[in-house]
């Protein structure tokens, strides 16, 4: 591994050690401290979207292992305009350990990985957010004491980044997914076939609905995300009129298993696509996974720039 791109690049086995790692660094921290595996590191975050938890999860997550973290914002390079993306991965190469990238176009994250001689890592994208997909199972390993195989994961919304990241670990863990998401609004289909392809391969299964009580049935999670992600707010007032029929909500949950938990991203709009009775109720895991993006990173960052 020597970037972390997409979910669909990395075997079971590379995410499953991931996962372990990431428990390792967890229980590690919460005893008094991980050991400096990054001592002396420099990780360069750079950010053409803002974010809360990509942020601090790794600047933190530098702290913790030992090494520091360079925040540099959207008006300070300007991928592709101020100058190429091959010529700014190459400079940064030459200051830094490692290279987070939190962008619009995929594109950007690749041409990063392809000129830089570090690692890269990709914060988010248009197409995909592994970082929050692998803390996502990092989330359900810790919940289901490490048993993932033959859960069923229900993503209910826009099928985004973050469904696509979402299915490809479930596909490639072994998990079952299922989507419900309004016509129109789907993952892309070059992203539904990687992912019927690696669930051919592992024996999970993946089902694209449009009934989100239908979909639901039998869920061990239900998964949703903003109507309206970063980017998309002229369209805000359509999706908000197409969408409501896709909330989380008590009746919505009562259709799953009595021990499904509930699961979101971040930042929530309340009331939306979720409402506070399920965000902040008994089989909420909002916070507890939102947490997990610190260790889930971690172990990325030990494995690419420690060698751990």
């Amino acid at each position: 591994m020597k970037d972390f791109l997409a979910i669909a690049d990395y075997s079971a086995d590379e995410l499953m050690s991931l996962l372990e790692l990431a428990d390792k660094l967890k229980k590690e921290h919460q005893s008094g401290g991980n050991q400096p595996l990054l001592a002396g590191k420099a990780l360069a975050m750079v950010f053409q979207k803002p974010s809360l938890r990509t942020r601090v999860s790794f600047e933190m997550g530098m702290q913790h292992l030992g090494g520091h973290a360079l925040y540099i914002g959207p008006s300070e390079i300007g991928l592709g305009q101020r100058e190429s993306i091959a010529d700014v991965a190459r400079v940064l190469a030459g200051y830094v350990d490692g290279i987070m990238a939190r962008v619009f176009a995929h594109e950007h994250v690749l041409q990063l990985a392809e000129w830089s001689e570090v690692p890269v890592i990709n914060g988010l994208s248009d197409y995909n957010h592994p970082c929050q997909g692998l803390s996502d199972a990092f989330t359900l390993y810790e919940h289901y004491k490490g048993k993932l195989e033959g859960l069923k994961v229900v993503y209910v919304g826009d099928g985004n980044n973050v469904a696509v990241s979402l299915m490809n670990v479930c596909a490639k863990l072994g998990m079952h997914f299922a989507i419900a998401n309004p016509e129109g609004y789907d993952m892309p289909a070059e992203a539904v076939n990687v992912g019927q392809a690696t669930a051919a391969e592992s024996g999970s299964t993946i089902a694209l609905l449009t009934d989100p009580k239908e979909a639901v049935a039998e869920a061990d999670a239900i998964y949703t995300d903003t109507w309206t992600s970063m980017g998309q707010e002229e369209e805000a007032k359509k999706r908000e009129a197409v969408f409501p029929p896709y909330q989380v909500n008590a009746e919505l949950l009562s259709l799953a298993k009595p021990t499904a938990v509930v699961m979101h991203c971040l930042p929530a709009h309340r009331g939306h696509e979720i409402t506070d009775e399920v965000a902040d109720g008994p089989q909420s895991l909002l916070f507890p996974q939102a947490h997990n993006r610190l260790h889930a990173q971690k172990a990325v960052l030990a494995r690419l720039m420690g060698g751990a």
